[in-house]
């Protein structure tokens, strides 16, 4: 099966420019041969929307992802956006999309709050960890933080996934300077794809974000005993610009670089997932051959419930 990244450089906000650019890349990979095409993490948004968040969401019925499904028409995507519910609540999502039509959205499940990210004051969470079947293959999604949480990934292997599609926005310098994301990121994406003997395509983004905070404070001068009779408003406002570095990559079950793509640049990657290499890895490496989640269920019961 042939896989394709597309690193790009969403504008902050702009729904419908991300999403023009974003089908124009499916008919692109699609023309290519491609069978399964990857966008980042909030392809169709960029990363730092803040109190705006509501403006850009969509809900799966929204005339932009049906046109955006329908791109899918000979192949299959997976993109970043914002989703909105039905009932209102709104999720850091992953549309899953194959031959036209919309199989789910994956949820982000692990929202950051510290830092400069502030996701759980806007987005809910998600609640499963599916995985889909595409060309014989079994694939789980999962988004930034989601990897950093070892029993995700794990749920996934558990229903035999074969692949993970990994997308995120990583920033030079969100986690300050004690701190390298692009070292963490390839450790993190390494680790997986071999201890799990899956494949790994791992989605991140490109170009330049402000990330802005703003704090009214209202201060009452009052004589004891009497109302108000003057306020100040003092706005206090910091602003920051992040540089997401992208370096998408695909990695074969043995953690090896199947294709890598530039650092800083937009730029697009390709690989072929086969089933050989995985039944290798199997053979050679099974460390999960005797993995057993009755087990890891059975001790969670009993830490859980434990007095």
């Amino acid at each position: 099966m042939k896989v394709a990244i597309y690193q790009t450089s969403p504008v902050l906000l702009d729904l419908k420019a991300n999403l023009e650019e974003v089908i124009d890349k499916i008919h692109q990979g699609q023309e290519k041969g491609t069978q399964l095409i990857v966008f980042p993490e909030l392809a169709l948004t960029g990363y730092f929307v803040g109190q705006r968040y509501h403006e850009i969401a969509l809900r799966l019925d929204s005339t932009e992802i049906k046109q955006l499904a329908s791109a899918t028409k000979g192949t299959a995507a997976v993109v970043g956006f914002i989703e909105e519910s039905p009932s209102m609540n709104f999720y850091n999502s992953a549309l899953v999309a194959v031959d036209g039509d919309i199989l789910f959205a994956y949820r982000k499940l692990n929202l950051p709050n510290y830092g400069v990210f502030e996701e759980r004051k806007y987005f809910a969470a998600g609640k499963q960890v599916p995985v889909f079947k595409l060309h014989g293959f079994n694939i789980a999604v999962f988004i930034c933080n989601d990897l950093w949480h070892p029993s995700l990934p794990y749920l996934g292997v558990t229903q035999k996934a074969d692949i993970f599609v990994t997308i995120f926005n990583s920033s030079q310098g969100s986690m300050g300077d004690e701190f390298s994301n692009i070292e963490s990121w390839s450790i993190i994406n390494s680790f997986y794809a071999r201890i799990f003997g899956v494949y790994n395509i791992c989605a991140n983004r490109v170009g330049e974000e402000e990330e802005g905070f703003e704090e009214r404070r209202s201060i009452s001068r009052a004589s004891p005993g009497r109302t108000a009779e003057k306020k100040e408003s003092d706005l206090i406002c910091r602003k920051e610009t992040y540089r997401f570095w992208g370096g998408s990559e695909i990695l074969n079950p043995f953690g090896q670089h199947i294709a890598n793509a530039e650092l800083y640049k937009t730029d697009e990657i390709f690989g072929e997932i086969e089933r050989d290499l995985l039944r290798q890895k199997k053979i050679l490496l099974p460390y999960l051959r005797n993995d057993d989640p009755y087990f890891t269920h059975r001790e969670l019961q009993r830490i859980l419930h434990s007095r």
